[in-house]
């Protein structure tokens, strides 16, 4: 099991040891799941962390028409997982999906309390992940209630110009927070430019 990718991500975030980083991912075991599968549904208490290695996956909700908004794009290599539901063991208000085939590793509760509790790293680690995830949460709500639709489309082609290739234009859509057919207007007038 080549764990390379996962160590890769925990370098990437700060200054860490080889070795220390093979003892916070010696209990992350792999697997792989096709396209549209559910990693974790809406209501379901999440007792595992998953490491997305390769591929695309979304979280979303039911708005009150039924209708599904897409509330955020994973792209390979992070950290999937709602973590309110995973570390204080709440049903999730979100369901996580795969959007093409994915490869993932994950680890239980408990391994990452013991991580915690031993690992002095891992805490510092845990901590930069929580304030990069509050930071993209915080700037896209921002993004959300100040900029036009076009502006979004064109910092999500900035930030992730793969997504364009790899997730259906309906989620993305609705990850802007626009209807399918205002996503194809943008797109035209950007063609005609």
């Amino acid at each position: 099991m080549n764990k390379s990718s996962i160590n890769n991500y925990f370098h990437s975030l700060f200054d860490i040891k080889e070795e220390v980083v093979g003892k916070i991912t010696e209990t992350f075991s792999p697997f792989e799941l096709k396209a549209n599968e559910v990693v974790l549904h809406k209501d379901e208490i999440s007792t595992k962390t998953y490491f997305l290695e390769k591929g695309y996956a979304r979280s979303f909700i039911l708005n009150e028409d039924n209708e599904e908004i897409t509330t955020n794009i994973y792209v390979a290599p992070c950290f999937v997982n709602d973590f309110l539901s995973f570390f204080r063991q709440q049903p999730a208000k979100e369901t996580y999906q795969t959007i093409t085939a994915c490869s993932f590793w994950e680890t239980g509760l408990e391994n990452v309390q013991h991580n915690f509790h031993n690992i002095p790293e891992f805490r510092e680690f845990s901590r930069l992940l929580f304030v990069l995830n509050y930071y993209n949460i915080h700037d896209r709500l921002i993004e959300m209630a100040s900029q036009k639709a076009s502006t979004r489309y064109f910092n999500l082609m900035k930030k992730h110009p793969d997504i364009f290739q790899h997730v259906p234009l309906k989620v993305i859509a609705s990850y802007l927070g626009i209807k399918d057919s205002s996503l194809s207007r943008i797109r035209r007038d950007i063609h005609k430019m």
